[in-house]
């Protein structure tokens, strides 16, 4: 099982990366994702933690894989092109865009031009649209289904325009907090009550470990 949306204190999760890693670990995970929230003002700071936290995390084969990432949060649209270059020119291997989520206020236009800048997911996007579930699909950014309470009053909408346009879907955590850290059958019941096959969740699953594979070169 993998969770690709981890926060830390490093934004405004509770924990250090080490201990996030940890409880995933214990969790049954077999590869995460740190990827704290960043704008103009942390990106250079974040970035560079985070990359080097993971750079320096054992390779052993029996400890969880943790991947160096960033979620591009509440940016003005038109910065999410040359921060998620940044991010990626500098060692960033998962790019995350937070998405229109229906209950904070993000600014319109966040899914689309996060789409169009280089991102891995778009994270809880809310009410997409059929113009940019359609975007998704061609560009092969995940959406992501999310067991994070408010952001996870859309996933049935997103379940649906996936299946609508053949956009690749993403199950994720998005934690803050060791009580967020659920286990992987429950995330997978996330996926279940959000209208997804067990099937379906198979190949969310089998796609995602391809993503994991393709950053972690």
């Amino acid at each position: 099982m993998y969770n690709l949306h981890a926060h830390t204190f490093l934004s405004d999760g509770d924990l250090l990366p080490s201990e996030v890693a940890v409880r995933y670990q214990a969790a049954g995970y077999k590869a995460i994702a740190i990827t704290d929230h960043a704008d103009y003002s942390n990106i250079k700071t974040v970035v560079k933690s985070i990359v080097e936290f993971c750079r320096r995390w054992p390779k052993d084969s029996s400890i969880i894989k943790v991947l160096p990432g960033i979620e591009l949060t509440h940016l003005p649209p038109e910065q999410f092109k040359p921060l998620a270059a940044y991010a990626r020119k500098n060692g960033v291997r998962i790019i995350i865009a937070h998405g229109e989520t229906p209950v904070e206020p993000v600014a319109l236009n966040t899914n689309k031009l996060a789409l169009l800048a280089d991102i891995d997911i778009l994270a809880h996007p809310g009410l997409i649209t059929d113009a940019d579930a359609a975007l998704a699909a061609g560009r092969g950014v995940f959406l992501e289904v999310t067991s994070r309470a408010g952001h996870s009053q859309a996933n049935q909408h997103v379940v649906k325009q996936a299946r609508k346009f053949n956009a690749k879907l993403i199950l994720n955590n998005d934690s803050h907090t060791p009580e967020n850290i659920i286990t992987p059958s429950k995330l997978n019941q996330v996926g279940l009550d959000a209208g997804l096959t067990q099937a379906e969740i198979d190949n969310i699953y089998k796609d995602t470990q391809d993503l994991i594979i393709k950053r972690g070169r």
